[in-house]
């Protein structure tokens, strides 16, 4: 499939930075919207002022952490049909497997060189 609208929920702003420069690259890609609070994300969501094709959601967020947004998505009709990629930093089995069951369509840990951004984003968009 090919997405064009992307959301990235993420609370890093370098990390934000360095994922639209690596989108960028891959062609395609007509919007991308980047909210740094999942509570936020999840209000802008119910009220249709995002409307992603897919969402790549990292998980270690105050407030509002990605397991609980992931959790809370997947329960509303309308919403729960977007795919949600996780990416973030953990690489633990046991929390892949979680996010999985809820509902995640893929858990990708974050890269730490650009090039590596830019293949992951080739591959999925």
């Amino acid at each position: 499939m090919s997405y064009k609208n992307i959301l990235l929920i993420d609370d890093d702003e370098d990390d934000c930075e360095i994922f639209l420069f690596a989108i960028q690259k891959v062609s395609g890609i007509r919007k991308y919207t980047a909210v740094n609070q999942a509570s936020k994300a999840l209000a802008q969501l119910k009220d249709n002022l995002l409307q992603p094709d897919l969402i790549f959601l990292d998980l270690n967020m105050p407030v509002m952490n990605g397991m609980q947004f992931l959790t809370e998505i997947k329960k509303i009709d309308g919403l729960k049909t977007i795919p949600v990629i996780i990416l973030t930093t953990s690489s633990q089995p046991e929390l892949i497997n979680e996010t999985k069951a809820i509902g995640a369509q893929d858990f990708i840990t974050k890269p730490s060189d650009f090039n590596d951004f830019v293949k992951i984003f080739e591959a999925i968009l």
